[in-house]
């Protein structure tokens, strides 16, 4: 992938851009519960992006699963947020217990239109699940939806025929619709952090040349 949209255009990151790191917590390491992984790269670029936000000022939102029970039970340690994303201090921090981070409190969609915030780039776990969910409601409610697929991961998933789908597969499938169907720019974490950094730095080029 280049440093363009989905859609063809450059990748433009906007100054106000809401980077939304979604689940990245400790129960997550659990590969007796969850099964194989893909992407074993995905937190370093999570990392990557998150620092790109922070060096530029762009707002961060964190979000945190809570389920009833299992590996992300909020009584339980793997309810923790990995040690890559612990130390960020977000202008929101969101709880959840469903799929998509626009169904939690505080209200997501709320805060990003008193803040007119019109783009939100999405990384975290998991990419076919909370990630993507997240990517086409965001689509749906009119938001420009940036996917850095490349900072994300998901696991091996059984069908309803009961074979398994390899995590890998399931992150194409992922990248496919949300492309095809136009919900979201579907880009690498380089690119995104090349963009951030590039709008950042252009009004002071500018101002340098004049």
């Amino acid at each position: 992938m280049t440093n363009t949209s989905a859609f063809g255009a450059p990748l433009t990151i906007a100054p106000d851009s809401v980077l939304i790191v979604i689940d990245v917590q400790q129960g997550f390491e659990d590969y007796e519960f969850w099964g194989p992984r893909d992407n074993p790269e995905a937190e370093r670029r999570m990392v990557s992006v998150i620092e790109a936000w922070q060096s530029t000022g762009r707002p961060i939102v964190t979000v945190q699963h809570a389920s009833a029970s299992g590996a992300l039970a909020p009584d339980t340690p793997g309810y923790e947020l990995k040690p890559e994303v612990a130390g960020v201090k977000p202008d929101l921090h969101i709880t959840k217990s469903v799929n998509s981070a626009f169904y939690g409190t505080p209200d997501l969609h709320a805060w990003l239109q008193a803040r007119g915030a019109g783009q939100i780039v999405v990384i975290g776990i998991m990419t076919n699940v909370c990630n993507e969910t997240t990517a086409r409601m965001g689509g749906n409610l009119g938001y420009d939806v940036v996917f850095p697929i490349d900072a994300m991961h998901t696991f091996d998933m059984a069908g309803p025929d009961g074979e398994t789908v390899p995590a890998a597969e399931l992150t194409r499938a992922t990248a496919a619709a949300l492309h095809t169907m136009r919900f979201a720019k579907v880009v690498t974490s380089e690119a995104v952090a090349a963009a951030a950094h590039q709008a950042t730095s252009a009004p002071a080029a500018a101002a340098s040349a004049a």
